[in-house]
């Protein structure tokens, strides 16, 4: 269940009029309503990349009108690349330099529909960074791509394709309407494309048999690897295979690795990011445990591109790497995740075991290149590095350098006017059961520390996911309006090895709660939080632990449960993704309820009392209104105060700019009501 860290069939029909009902008007303020903070504008950087002889660096500037900036790699000389009038508007993306490093390929999309409803155009364009023609359109694709990556001669791009797409291929995006005969519809299967660069001829490579996820292609570009599972694609991520092929048309996928049947440390996991070799002798990919499609983390694998028993390069690391890249024969260069602060290092690798030499820097702070959390770009050499950066105390910049071992300088100034409107942030760490725990406190504004404040315990989603520093936003306004914001990563979470991710394995809401609960009084001791004012929050998985954690303990005295589950029995036949559940429950729900049971909200509501807050998307295929609806309900028939709130044509990951201000200020209110800052 991601984090944000997505059946409503027939039930949908049952419950509209209520759905109406709890629509927020967005156009009126909301019961009791605060005004928002005044954050800033921040401006947002999308895809970074550096070209591969490490002299280029381009970005995309995020806002109404979408800029790719071109400029030397040290960020001097930076201009706009000309896309004229047409592109203006559109969103820019998928960044790809070519392999000579004189060509910028990008995808456009000009589609604006909110409500993923209306079927997709993207549009693949090349720029000659050292001409001045406007770049050229090389294809026009009505469906949905992603993922640019060049073949190594620079005569073709491969990408994911969806052909006729009417949404983002993501369980997060609103799903379709759930009526009319539930199964038949047709499905939208997502393809590894590739595009002949000089004709613009378009070749579907891999079967509609299969749903493609993640791609790579071989040093020559005769083949290519990839995951992929039979539709529907949402939902069978989980269970995806690793195959490889001709990358031709028509051409037969072979297997090469299927975690159903593979014996060892990947047995019934997950496997992301696979990557071949520059000799094609091997490929790597990332595999464990991991709760959502595009939240990567676990160990280091490789294995032949003939099958076999993949090998674990890294068991028993104490970090999570979440991205790398190859960086010769026998070595990667790997973006991990260490005790919530990212690292990059080197890993060398020596027959089927693969040893970290010191990182070549560690930052409290959030990175990413291309769209994925810990992606960076680097030249073809690994000499350079070059991503976005950013963290509590600096806002979003692109940062660029030698990888040398000191993190490199941020190379652009877009936000340098921007200071925290907040406190200051601190890494907490603290023991649990005889495990080390870790995760952010940040400080309320203008912080008196001869006063006592509420604090807001804020809990991420996955549940294999990681609180990183970043430039935050709803939190900012819980330390601007006088909180605490606590945000832990207790068992489950990325930053501290496989071990520690698979620790709340068919035990949720017991050890991760007791984990945060011993690192609230850990905070307790060392700052003045006032105890009787505790708030509990989150999303998804976090919305799940806000629901969960009021009916076994009293201690939060205000509730914001956001896209939460609670019931996980009704849960396993609402949702669309329920192939995630059976690595973490063991079984399924028809084999095992009990275990279900077990962690459900519903199992002991009458033990809760916390005035609650409920938020929902009505399109959310991965944790479906109902649920939300179902706690709603227990809590009104209980007695308990409490208010759901339904957001139309919302999924998982909310779209609507005026959805998402109408939550804040909602979450805000809330809290306010309950646990007033100014006591």
């Amino acid at each position: 269940m991601p984090k944000s860290s997505h059946l409503i069939v027939s039930l949908a029909l049952l419950v509209s009029p209520l759905l109406v009902q709890a629509a927020p008007d967005t156009h009126a303020a909301p019961h009791a309503a605060i005004p928002l903070p005044k954050l800033g504008k921040v401006l947002r950087i999308g895809d970074v990349a550096l070209s591969p002889d490490g002299t280029r660096l381009a970005w995309v500037q995020e806002g109404k009108q979408p800029v790719i900036e071109l400029a030397d790699a040290d960020g001097r000389h930076a201009q706009a690349l000309d896309v004229g009038a047409k592109l203006a508007e559109c969103s820019k993306g998928d960044l790809a330099w070519s392999p000579d490093s004189h060509r910028l390929a990008f995808i456009a999309n000009c589609s604006h529909d909110l409500t993923n409803t209306e079927a997709m155009h993207t549009d693949v364009y090349l720029a000659d960074v050292a001409g001045k023609a406007a770049p050229r359109e090389v294809a026009k694709l009505a469906g949905y791509a992603r993922a640019l990556a060049w073949t190594a001669n620079g005569r073709s791009l491969g990408f994911l394709y969806v052909p006729g797409a009417t949404r983002h291929a993501s369980a997060t995006a609103a799903g379709k309407p759930q009526v009319g005969v539930i199964g038949e519809e047709p499905e939208e299967i997502q393809r590894v494309a590739s595009l002949d660069v000089a004709s613009g001829m378009l070749h579907t490579l891999t079967p509609a048999s299969l749903y493609a996820y993640e791609f790579g292609w071989s040093p020559d570009g005769s083949h290519i690897a990839y995951t992929a599972a039979p539709p529907p694609g949402d939902n069978n991520w989980w269970v995806a295979k690793l195959y490889v092929q001709d990358a031709k048309e028509g051409a037969a996928p072979r297997t090469v690795v299927d975690p159903s049947t593979v014996s060892g440390s990947l047995h019934g996991l997950q496997m992301a990011l696979p990557r071949w070799s520059p000799d094609g002798s091997r490929i790597a990919f990332i595999g464990g445990l991991m709760s959502d499609q595009g939240s990567t983390g676990g160990d280091l694998y490789t294995v032949s591109p003939a099958g076999g028993q993949p090998a674990n390069l890294t068991p028993g690391i104490k970090v999570t790497p979440e991205w790398f890249a190859w960086a010769g024969k026998d070595a990667l260069t790997v973006s991990q995740n260490a005790k919530g602060k990212v690292q990059l290092a080197r890993y060398d690798i020596h027959g089927e075991q693969a040893t970290a030499q010191a990182p070549f820097f560690t930052v409290p702070a959030m990175i990413g290149a291309g769209g994925a959390v810990l992606s960076v770009s680097l030249s073809a050499d690994h000499q350079r590095v070059a991503f976005e950066q950013s963290s509590y105390e600096h806002a979003p910049e692109v940062h660029a350098g030698k990888l040398d071992g000191t993190p490199p300088p941020a190379v652009t100034s877009l936000n340098a006017g921007l200071k925290p409107a907040w406190g200051k942030a601190q890494s907490v760490e603290w023991k649990s059961e005889g495990r080390d725990v870790q995760g952010w406190l940040l400080y309320p504004a203008n912080y008196d520390p001869h006063k006592t404040y509420p604090m807001i315990v804020s809990v991420h989603g996955g549940p294999a996911w990681g609180v990183l520093a970043s430039w935050p936003g709803l939190g900012a306004m819980y330390s601007i309006e006088g909180y605490f914001l606590f945000m832990p990563n207790p068992r489950g979470s990325f930053g501290q090895g496989e071990d520690f991710v698979q620790a709340n394995r068919k035990d949720f809401g017991y050890g991760d709660l007791r984990d945060v609960l011993a690192g609230v009084d850990a905070v307790e001791k060392m700052a003045p939080v006032d105890d009787r004012r505790l708030g509990l929050t989150g999303w998804s998985y976090g919305g799940f632990m806000s629901m969960f954690a009021p009916t076994q303990t009293q201690r939060f005295r205000a509730v914001v449960a956001g896209a939460g589950i609670s019931d996980w029995q009704s849960y396993y036949g609402e949702n669309q993704i329920d192939q995630w559940m059976i690595p973490y429950f063991g079984a399924s729900l028809y084999d095992d309820p009990a275990a279900y049971a077990k962690s459900s909200a519903l199992s002991f509501i009458k033990q809760a009392k916390t005035p609650t807050l409920i938020i929902v998307g009505d399109r959310d295929e991965e944790c479906p209104a109902p649920q939300s609806f179902e706690f709603w309900h227990a809590l009104k028939t209980l007695g308990v105060p409490a208010e759901l709130v339904v957001y139309p044509n919302e999924g998982h990951h909310f779209e609507n700019p005026e959805h998402n201000r109408d939550l804040e200020q909602r979450s805000l209110a809330w809290f306010a009501k309950y646990l007033s800052a100014t006591k």
